[in-house]
């Protein structure tokens, strides 16, 4: 079987926003699937805003993406041709491979789905990274217990929308900030959180404090920026902060305006005996056979809701990707590469 891949790979490194010029896209036969090889049509790609910071040079938990290379991604795929036994044509799997529409990988780098159990796609969202992301940084790091405050930026997003309800079913209250009414309104009516205030409103940071009278013991770092900022006062001694993100600096090409907070930031963490503690999922996936059951539980108790946010076609990845990171998805970010 002849098959030719597209790729998308980055031809610049953006510089602040990424536009679409920053990318290209390329075509290429594949060579058929050797001994142990399966060939794979991709069904889904998922766009987080990690990727981001993967454009860039510099040090960071993961080399920067090569320009002419594509770049990082969770996928869902179908087997087309298998030297595999383990693997038959038809069989969709889950795989860590890159913007593209059709691949070629050694069966062990698969993890198999059952499409009967739930979407395929959910391998993407709540069953996959993003929930482990959650899951794992609320057990290792946020710890809360039953009557505290877990505060979360992008509350409506996949990670954020997940914290928020795995803290209330600890029986913790859980507060979220998200963009705009709409936003609000699902994260609180649908997603069961105690509360969520607007980022964008201009007295953002005394609506927070309002909705945390009894301050915050566990606030989930995905935003950084003006809402840190406005957690930061409201820290009860003792919190917790796990730290997986700051999406409000992805783009940033220098330090923000205004005064060093550096010394506020440390005489908090000292006086306050806080625990700032930064994490990636993979340092926890010895975990992964426990968030399934789990995660797979609360979703068949209707106890976890998510919302996904579909594009079709490989060709709309990249403006997809540059929305997301201007917040204009709702829920989990995802491209339908094929049917």
């Amino acid at each position: 079987m002849t098959v030719t891949a597209r790729t998308i790979v980055l031809a610049a490194r953006p510089v602040g926003k990424p536009k679409p010029s920053d990318f290209r896209m390329e075509s290429a036969p594949l060579h058929d699937p050797g001994p142990g090889e399966v060939l794979l049509q991709v069904l889904w790609l998922t766009l987080d805003p990690y990727m981001r910071g993967r454009m860039s040079e510099g040090p960071s938990y993961a080399a920067a993406t090569e320009l002419g290379k594509s770049l990082p991604t969770e996928a869902v795929a179908r087997v087309l041709v298998s030297m595999d036994p383990g693997f038959q044509v038809g069989d969709v799997v889950a795989v860590h491979d890159l913007w593209r529409d059709h691949m070629i990988r050694k069966g062990s780098e698969l993890r198999k789905l059952d499409p009967l159990a739930a979407p395929v796609q959910t391998a993407l969202g709540v069953m996959g990274m993003p929930g482990m992301t959650a899951y794992t940084g609320l057990k290792h790091i946020g710890k809360p217990k039953a009557g505290e405050t877990v505060v979360v930026g992008a509350a409506s997003g996949a990670v954020g929308a997940l914290v928020g309800q795995i803290a209330r079913i600890g029986g913790a209250r859980a507060v979220g900030l998200a963009g705009g009414a709409e936003k609000c309104a699902y994260v609180v009516n649908e997603l069961g959180f105690d509360a969520c205030i607007d980022r964008n409103a201009p007295d953002m940071a005394a609506q927070l404090a309002a909705a945390c009278p009894k301050g915050v013991d566990v606030y989930f770092e995905l935003t950084g920026g003006a809402i840190f900022d406005a957690v930061l006062p409201l820290l009860n001694p003792f919190a917790r902060v796990p730290v997986c993100g700051t999406i409000a600096t992805y783009n940033a090409t220098s330090l923000p305006d205004g005064p060093d907070r550096t010394p506020l930031l440390l005489r908090s963490i000292l006086t306050k005996s806080l625990t700032f503690r930064g994490f990636i999922v993979g340092e926890f996936w010895g975990d992964a056979p426990e968030f399934y059951k789990a995660m797979a539980g609360w979703l068949a108790e209707g106890r976890v809701k998510y919302r996904e946010d579909v594009t079709d076609g490989l060709d709309r990845m990249v403006e997809t990707f540059i929305g997301m990171l201007e917040g204009r998805n709702f829920g989990k970010t995802l491209i339908r590469v094929a049917e």
